[in-house]
């Protein structure tokens, strides 16, 4: 239980989230479009959390690596439950949009 909480909240084991980019891993972030436009991740995808289930036809392989993002982690948390729940294999949580860009 405790093991996938920490995976959930992406405090698992420790992901080479830039090698995941090179190899053509997708970034989402699902903030708001309004925080999305006060600053982002260059070539991230924004989908925020409350529409993603009806945004899914965006993401159309389900095994592409996807690293969820947003402000602290708590809704890319959430965000990586909607797509591992509807099929998609490879999905990480990169927490706060901030601090995974210092990761890429």
């Amino acid at each position: 239980m405790i093991a996938a909480l920490k995976e959930l909240l992406g405090m698992g084991p420790k992901v080479d989230y830039a090698q995941l980019v090179k190899e053509g891993a997708i970034v989402l972030d699902v903030r708001s479009k309004g925080e999305y436009a006060g600053g982002h991740i260059k070539g991230s995808i924004n989908i925020s959390v409350d529409t993603l289930s009806n945004n899914l036809s965006k993401l159309k392989d389900k095994n592409t690596p996807i690293i969820t993002c947003c402000a602290s982690g708590m809704r890319s948390a959430s965000a990586k439950g909607i797509l591992k729940s509807n099929g998609y294999t490879q999905v990480y949580n990169g927490g706060g949009w901030s601090s995974l860009q210092n990761k890429l």
